[in-house]
Protein backbone atom coordinates (compact mmCIF):
# COMPACT_ATOMS: atom_id res chain seq x y z
CA UNK A 1 0.00 0.00 0.00
CA UNK A 2 1.37 3.41 -1.31
CA UNK A 3 0.56 6.19 1.64
CA UNK A 4 2.51 9.50 0.47
CA UNK A 5 2.09 10.81 4.42
CA UNK A 6 4.14 7.61 5.30
CA UNK A 7 6.82 8.46 2.57
CA UNK A 8 7.09 12.47 3.95
CA UNK A 9 7.42 10.52 6.94
CA UNK A 10 4.34 13.02 8.21
CA UNK A 11 2.00 10.05 9.42
CA UNK A 12 4.00 6.33 11.09
CA UNK A 13 0.58 5.50 12.33
CA UNK A 14 0.89 2.00 9.92
CA UNK A 15 4.46 1.45 11.69
CA UNK A 16 4.49 -1.70 9.37
CA UNK A 17 4.08 -0.12 6.14
CA UNK A 18 7.42 -1.03 4.63
CA UNK A 19 7.15 -4.76 5.73
CA UNK A 20 5.57 -7.12 3.37
CA UNK A 21 2.03 -8.32 4.31
CA UNK A 22 3.13 -12.18 4.25
CA UNK A 23 5.67 -11.15 6.55
CA UNK A 24 3.16 -8.72 9.05
CA UNK A 25 0.98 -11.75 9.12
CA UNK A 26 3.79 -14.19 10.51
CA UNK A 27 5.43 -11.61 13.13
CA UNK A 28 1.56 -11.67 14.44
CA UNK A 29 1.18 -14.91 14.39
CA UNK A 30 4.28 -15.79 15.54
CA UNK A 31 3.98 -13.10 18.48
CA UNK A 32 0.61 -14.78 19.03
CA UNK A 33 2.35 -18.25 19.50
CA UNK A 34 5.18 -17.07 22.20
CA UNK A 35 2.41 -15.32 24.07
CA UNK A 36 0.80 -18.94 24.36
CA UNK A 37 4.09 -20.57 24.11
CA UNK A 38 3.69 -22.99 27.68
CA UNK A 39 -0.02 -23.34 27.23
CA UNK A 40 -0.67 -26.73 24.59
CA UNK A 41 -2.90 -25.91 22.41
CA UNK A 42 -5.08 -28.38 20.56
CA UNK A 43 -5.20 -26.68 16.63
CA UNK A 44 -3.77 -23.65 15.26
CA UNK A 45 -6.05 -22.18 12.73
CA UNK A 46 -4.67 -20.38 9.49
CA UNK A 47 -4.67 -16.10 9.85
CA UNK A 48 -7.69 -14.85 8.65
CA UNK A 49 -7.34 -11.42 6.97
CA UNK A 50 -8.60 -8.98 4.56
CA UNK A 51 -8.06 -6.21 2.02
CA UNK A 52 -4.92 -3.99 2.95
CA UNK A 53 -6.11 -0.86 2.00
CA UNK A 54 -9.55 0.94 2.38
CA UNK A 55 -10.83 -1.55 4.95
CA UNK A 56 -11.88 0.77 7.54
CA UNK A 57 -15.47 1.63 8.26
CA UNK A 58 -14.52 4.66 10.57
CA UNK A 59 -12.61 7.89 10.71
CA UNK A 60 -11.61 9.66 13.87
CA UNK A 61 -10.33 13.29 12.54
CA UNK A 62 -8.79 15.87 14.57
CA UNK A 63 -10.07 19.14 13.46
CA UNK A 64 -7.46 22.11 13.27
CA UNK A 65 -6.19 25.12 11.25
CA UNK A 66 -8.62 28.15 11.02
CA UNK A 67 -12.52 28.06 10.59
CA UNK A 68 -11.97 29.29 7.07
CA UNK A 69 -9.30 26.82 5.97
CA UNK A 70 -9.86 23.67 8.39
CA UNK A 71 -7.76 20.66 8.84
CA UNK A 72 -9.03 17.03 9.15
CA UNK A 73 -6.79 14.53 10.57
CA UNK A 74 -4.37 14.24 13.49
CA UNK A 75 -1.92 16.06 15.97
CA UNK A 76 1.75 15.43 16.58
CA UNK A 77 2.92 15.59 20.00
CA UNK A 78 4.29 19.15 19.21
CA UNK A 79 0.92 20.30 18.01
CA UNK A 80 1.86 20.35 14.45
CA UNK A 81 -1.52 19.05 12.01
CA UNK A 82 -1.79 16.45 9.67
CA UNK A 83 -4.12 16.93 7.12
CA UNK A 84 -5.51 12.68 6.54
CA UNK A 85 -8.54 13.18 4.30
CA UNK A 86 -6.09 11.17 1.58
CA UNK A 87 -5.62 8.40 4.32
CA UNK A 88 -5.53 4.94 1.97
CA UNK A 89 -7.13 3.34 4.89
CA UNK A 90 -10.61 4.81 4.20
CA UNK A 91 -13.16 3.96 1.78
CA UNK A 92 -12.69 6.25 -1.42
CA UNK A 93 -16.35 7.59 -0.87
CA UNK A 94 -14.95 9.84 2.73
CA UNK A 95 -12.97 11.67 0.27
CA UNK A 96 -15.80 13.95 -0.98
CA UNK A 97 -17.41 14.12 2.42
CA UNK A 98 -14.27 15.45 4.04
CA UNK A 99 -14.37 17.94 1.18
CA UNK A 100 -18.05 18.92 2.63
CA UNK A 101 -17.18 18.82 5.69
CA UNK A 102 -14.17 21.35 5.51
CA UNK A 103 -17.00 24.10 3.60
CA UNK A 104 -19.60 23.22 6.19
CA UNK A 105 -17.19 24.09 9.15
CA UNK A 106 -16.63 27.62 7.12
CA UNK A 107 -20.11 27.86 6.23
CA UNK A 108 -21.37 27.25 10.41
CA UNK A 109 -18.66 29.41 12.03
CA UNK A 110 -17.49 25.89 13.62
CA UNK A 111 -14.11 27.56 14.70
CA UNK A 112 -11.62 24.46 15.18
CA UNK A 113 -10.80 23.41 18.77
CA UNK A 114 -6.51 24.76 19.84
CA UNK A 115 -5.30 22.74 22.19
CA UNK A 116 -2.61 25.38 23.65
CA UNK A 117 -4.53 28.07 23.65
CA UNK A 118 -7.82 25.95 25.06
CA UNK A 119 -9.94 28.33 22.53
CA UNK A 120 -12.18 27.10 19.98
CA UNK A 121 -15.24 24.83 19.82
CA UNK A 122 -14.31 21.68 17.28
CA UNK A 123 -12.41 19.12 18.31
CA UNK A 124 -13.12 16.14 16.44
CA UNK A 125 -14.91 14.56 13.67
CA UNK A 126 -16.32 11.02 14.00
CA UNK A 127 -17.52 9.29 9.77
CA UNK A 128 -19.11 6.00 10.29
CA UNK A 129 -20.13 4.08 7.23
CA UNK A 130 -22.31 1.10 6.92
CA UNK A 131 -20.98 -1.33 4.03
CA UNK A 132 -24.96 -2.89 4.23
CA UNK A 133 -26.56 0.45 2.91
CA UNK A 134 -23.74 3.11 2.43
CA UNK A 135 -25.48 5.40 5.01
CA UNK A 136 -23.36 7.32 7.07
CA UNK A 137 -23.40 8.37 10.35
CA UNK A 138 -21.31 11.83 11.66
CA UNK A 139 -21.13 13.01 15.17
CA UNK A 140 -19.45 16.47 16.18
CA UNK A 141 -17.40 16.62 19.18
CA UNK A 142 -17.53 20.49 20.59
CA UNK A 143 -16.33 22.04 23.64
CA UNK A 144 -19.06 23.07 24.51
CA UNK A 145 -23.21 24.18 23.26
CA UNK A 146 -22.20 27.41 22.20
CA UNK A 147 -22.16 26.55 18.50
CA UNK A 148 -25.06 24.33 18.42
CA UNK A 149 -28.00 26.20 17.05
CA UNK A 150 -25.03 27.64 14.34
CA UNK A 151 -24.59 23.40 13.66
CA UNK A 152 -28.20 23.04 13.59
CA UNK A 153 -28.97 25.85 11.05
CA UNK A 154 -26.55 25.13 8.73
CA UNK A 155 -27.09 21.36 8.86
CA UNK A 156 -29.58 21.14 5.90
CA UNK A 157 -26.94 22.08 3.67
CA UNK A 158 -24.29 19.23 4.48
CA UNK A 159 -27.31 16.96 4.22
CA UNK A 160 -28.08 18.00 0.79
CA UNK A 161 -24.43 17.67 -0.34
CA UNK A 162 -24.33 14.80 1.47
CA UNK A 163 -27.01 12.06 0.96
CA UNK A 164 -25.76 9.85 2.71
CA UNK A 165 -26.16 11.14 5.99
CA UNK A 166 -28.45 9.24 8.12
CA UNK A 167 -27.49 9.80 11.40
CA UNK A 168 -25.76 13.59 12.68
CA UNK A 169 -25.31 14.13 16.49
CA UNK A 170 -23.32 16.43 19.03
CA UNK A 171 -21.05 15.01 21.47
CA UNK A 172 -20.04 17.52 24.09
CA UNK A 173 -16.36 17.03 25.25
CA UNK A 174 -15.50 20.01 27.47
CA UNK A 175 -12.25 18.73 29.48
CA UNK A 176 -8.67 19.98 27.95
CA UNK A 177 -7.44 16.52 27.88
CA UNK A 178 -6.71 13.70 24.89
CA UNK A 179 -10.04 12.34 25.38
CA UNK A 180 -12.06 11.56 21.87
CA UNK A 181 -15.58 12.24 23.28
CA UNK A 182 -17.81 13.60 26.32
CA UNK A 183 -21.06 12.15 28.10
CA UNK A 184 -23.12 13.90 26.62
CA UNK A 185 -24.93 13.38 23.36
CA UNK A 186 -27.36 15.48 21.23
CA UNK A 187 -29.41 13.79 18.62
CA UNK A 188 -29.59 16.53 15.29
CA UNK A 189 -31.18 14.02 13.11
CA UNK A 190 -34.38 11.36 13.86
CA UNK A 191 -32.69 8.79 12.98
CA UNK A 192 -30.26 7.60 15.70
CA UNK A 193 -28.91 4.52 14.89
CA UNK A 194 -26.84 2.48 11.66
CA UNK A 195 -27.91 -0.15 10.17
CA UNK A 196 -24.69 -2.60 9.42
CA UNK A 197 -25.53 -6.43 8.34
CA UNK A 198 -22.91 -8.90 8.82
CA UNK A 199 -23.59 -12.55 7.61
CA UNK A 200 -27.53 -11.57 6.74
CA UNK A 201 -27.43 -10.57 10.92
CA UNK A 202 -28.98 -6.94 11.28
CA UNK A 203 -26.47 -5.04 13.50
CA UNK A 204 -27.36 -1.54 14.53
CA UNK A 205 -24.69 1.03 15.29
CA UNK A 206 -25.38 4.56 17.99
CA UNK A 207 -23.15 7.27 18.26
CA UNK A 208 -21.73 6.43 21.82
CA UNK A 209 -21.71 2.62 20.97
CA UNK A 210 -18.74 0.34 19.90
CA UNK A 211 -18.37 -1.41 16.24
CA UNK A 212 -15.57 -3.32 14.48
CA UNK A 213 -13.48 -0.90 12.25
CA UNK A 214 -12.91 -3.16 9.68
CA UNK A 215 -15.85 -4.64 8.80
CA UNK A 216 -14.61 -7.92 6.09
CA UNK A 217 -12.84 -9.47 8.82
CA UNK A 218 -15.35 -8.62 11.36
CA UNK A 219 -17.91 -10.55 9.76
CA UNK A 220 -15.49 -13.58 9.13
CA UNK A 221 -14.85 -13.11 12.93
CA UNK A 222 -18.33 -13.14 13.84
CA UNK A 223 -18.41 -16.23 11.31
CA UNK A 224 -16.15 -18.53 12.37
CA UNK A 225 -17.38 -18.16 16.45
CA UNK A 226 -20.71 -19.14 15.01
CA UNK A 227 -19.37 -22.44 13.19
CA UNK A 228 -17.49 -23.38 16.34
CA UNK A 229 -20.62 -22.79 18.80
CA UNK A 230 -22.59 -24.51 16.21
CA UNK A 231 -20.49 -27.68 16.31
CA UNK A 232 -22.24 -28.42 19.32
CA UNK A 233 -25.74 -28.35 20.68
CA UNK A 234 -25.46 -25.20 23.25
CA UNK A 235 -29.10 -24.69 24.92
CA UNK A 236 -27.56 -21.72 26.64
CA UNK A 237 -24.41 -19.05 26.52
CA UNK A 238 -23.65 -16.12 28.35
CA UNK A 239 -22.60 -13.10 26.07
CA UNK A 240 -20.31 -10.87 28.48
CA UNK A 241 -18.90 -7.93 27.04
CA UNK A 242 -21.63 -8.08 24.54
CA UNK A 243 -21.41 -4.38 23.00
CA UNK A 244 -24.32 -4.46 20.04
CA UNK A 245 -24.40 -7.92 20.35
CA UNK A 246 -22.77 -9.41 17.61
CA UNK A 247 -21.02 -12.49 18.97
CA UNK A 248 -24.30 -13.63 20.34
CA UNK A 249 -26.90 -13.19 17.67
CA UNK A 250 -24.22 -14.92 15.10
CA UNK A 251 -24.56 -18.05 17.56
CA UNK A 252 -27.64 -17.86 19.22
CA UNK A 253 -30.28 -20.45 18.12
CA UNK A 254 -34.20 -20.33 17.87
CA UNK A 255 -33.89 -22.36 20.73
CA UNK A 256 -31.12 -21.24 22.89
CA UNK A 257 -31.22 -19.02 26.00
CA UNK A 258 -28.98 -16.32 25.29
CA UNK A 259 -28.03 -13.57 27.91
CA UNK A 260 -26.06 -10.51 26.78
CA UNK A 261 -24.40 -8.66 29.41
CA UNK A 262 -23.02 -4.93 28.20
CA UNK A 263 -21.92 -1.85 30.62
CA UNK A 264 -22.82 0.29 27.30
CA UNK A 265 -26.85 0.89 27.67
CA UNK A 266 -26.32 2.76 23.92
CA UNK A 267 -25.18 -0.93 23.02
CA UNK A 268 -27.34 -2.48 24.57
CA UNK A 269 -30.85 -0.87 22.87
CA UNK A 270 -28.99 -1.93 19.47
CA UNK A 271 -28.49 -5.63 20.20
CA UNK A 272 -32.70 -5.67 21.28
CA UNK A 273 -33.43 -4.34 17.93
CA UNK A 274 -31.24 -6.19 16.00
CA UNK A 275 -32.75 -9.80 18.35
CA UNK A 276 -36.11 -8.19 17.84
CA UNK A 277 -35.43 -8.02 14.24
CA UNK A 278 -34.20 -11.84 14.26
CA UNK A 279 -37.14 -12.98 15.63
CA UNK A 280 -35.31 -14.29 18.85
CA UNK A 281 -37.43 -15.19 21.80
CA UNK A 282 -35.22 -16.56 24.54
CA UNK A 283 -32.64 -13.53 24.53
CA UNK A 284 -32.62 -10.94 26.94
CA UNK A 285 -30.35 -7.73 26.61
CA UNK A 286 -29.33 -5.91 29.72
CA UNK A 287 -26.85 -2.94 30.70
CA UNK A 288 -24.57 -4.37 33.56
CA UNK A 289 -21.44 -4.57 34.72
CA UNK A 290 -20.42 -8.09 33.23
CA UNK A 291 -18.04 -9.59 35.80
CA UNK A 292 -20.85 -8.14 38.43
CA UNK A 293 -23.84 -10.00 36.69
CA UNK A 294 -21.52 -13.08 36.64
CA UNK A 295 -20.65 -13.13 40.42
CA UNK A 296 -23.77 -12.33 41.26
CA UNK A 297 -25.36 -15.04 39.25
CA UNK A 298 -26.14 -18.69 40.22
CA UNK A 299 -26.77 -20.29 36.84
CA UNK A 300 -24.26 -22.32 34.89
CA UNK A 301 -24.73 -21.53 31.25
CA UNK A 302 -22.92 -24.26 28.88
CA UNK A 303 -21.21 -21.76 27.04
CA UNK A 304 -19.77 -18.21 28.15
CA UNK A 305 -18.66 -15.62 25.26
CA UNK A 306 -16.36 -13.16 25.93
CA UNK A 307 -15.20 -10.09 24.04
CA UNK A 308 -13.73 -7.31 26.74
CA UNK A 309 -11.91 -4.38 26.28
CA UNK A 310 -8.03 -4.47 26.21
CA UNK A 311 -7.69 -4.85 29.82
CA UNK A 312 -9.13 -8.64 29.41
CA UNK A 313 -11.68 -10.10 31.82
CA UNK A 314 -10.08 -9.78 35.03
CA UNK A 315 -9.40 -11.71 37.59
CA UNK A 316 -12.24 -11.63 39.74
CA UNK A 317 -14.00 -12.65 36.75
CA UNK A 318 -11.35 -15.64 35.89
CA UNK A 319 -11.59 -17.63 38.82
CA UNK A 320 -15.66 -17.21 39.22
CA UNK A 321 -15.66 -18.89 35.32
CA UNK A 322 -13.20 -21.64 37.00
CA UNK A 323 -15.16 -22.32 39.77
CA UNK A 324 -18.63 -21.98 38.01
CA UNK A 325 -17.22 -24.03 35.00
CA UNK A 326 -19.10 -23.92 32.25
CA UNK A 327 -18.66 -26.57 29.74
CA UNK A 328 -17.08 -24.11 27.34
CA UNK A 329 -15.47 -20.52 26.91
CA UNK A 330 -15.16 -18.71 23.39
CA UNK A 331 -12.83 -15.91 24.43
CA UNK A 332 -12.66 -13.50 21.59
CA UNK A 333 -9.74 -10.70 22.31
CA UNK A 334 -8.44 -7.53 20.41
CA UNK A 335 -5.12 -7.80 23.48
CA UNK A 336 -3.48 -11.18 22.96
CA UNK A 337 -1.32 -10.42 26.17
CA UNK A 338 -4.30 -9.26 28.33
CA UNK A 339 -5.44 -13.05 26.88
CA UNK A 340 -2.94 -15.53 27.30
CA UNK A 341 -3.14 -13.66 31.29
CA UNK A 342 -6.79 -14.31 31.79
CA UNK A 343 -5.97 -17.64 30.41
CA UNK A 344 -3.61 -18.93 32.63
CA UNK A 345 -5.80 -18.19 35.48
CA UNK A 346 -8.53 -20.43 33.74
CA UNK A 347 -6.54 -23.43 35.14
CA UNK A 348 -9.92 -25.94 34.65
CA UNK A 349 -9.28 -25.36 31.14
CA UNK A 350 -7.78 -26.36 27.74
CA UNK A 351 -7.39 -24.47 24.66
CA UNK A 352 -9.38 -26.55 22.10
CA UNK A 353 -8.63 -23.99 18.97
CA UNK A 354 -6.92 -20.82 18.15
CA UNK A 355 -7.62 -18.31 15.17
CA UNK A 356 -5.76 -15.07 14.40
CA UNK A 357 -7.66 -12.66 12.98
CA UNK A 358 -6.11 -9.23 11.09
CA UNK A 359 -8.05 -6.22 12.04
CA UNK A 360 -5.12 -4.04 11.97
CA UNK A 361 -2.95 -4.32 8.83
CA UNK A 362 0.11 -2.73 8.61
CA UNK A 363 0.19 -2.00 12.70
CA UNK A 364 1.20 -4.42 15.52
CA UNK A 365 -2.46 -5.37 16.59
CA UNK A 366 -4.60 -7.80 16.18
CA UNK A 367 -7.79 -10.08 17.25
CA UNK A 368 -7.81 -13.52 18.10
CA UNK A 369 -10.48 -15.92 18.77
CA UNK A 370 -9.84 -19.15 21.13
CA UNK A 371 -11.71 -21.38 22.39
CA UNK A 372 -11.66 -23.39 25.81
CA UNK A 373 -13.05 -26.53 26.68
CA UNK A 374 -13.38 -27.68 30.34
CA UNK A 375 -10.75 -30.43 31.69
CA UNK A 376 -13.68 -32.56 32.57
CA UNK A 377 -15.83 -31.74 29.86
CA UNK A 378 -17.56 -34.95 27.62
CA UNK A 379 -18.21 -35.75 24.30
CA UNK A 380 -15.57 -32.97 22.55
Amino acid sequence: MHCAQYTAGTCRSCQWLDKPYATQLEDKQHDLAELLGDLPVGEWREPVYGAEQAFRNKAKMVVSGSVERPLLGMLHRDGTPVDLCDCPLYPASFSDVFRHLKTFIARAGLTPYHVGRKRGELKHLLLTQSQFSGGLMLRFVLRSETKLAQLRAALPWLMQQVPALQVVSANIQPVHMAILEGETEIALTDQQALEEHFNQVPLFIRPQSFFQTNPQVAAALYATARDWVAERDISSMWDLFCGVGGFGLHCAGPETQLTGIEISAEAIVCAKISAARLGLKNVEFKALDSTGFATGNDAVPELVLVNPPRRGIGNELCHYLDSMAPARVLYSSCNAVSMAKDIRELKNYRIERVQLFDMFPHTAHYEVLTLLIREDAVDL
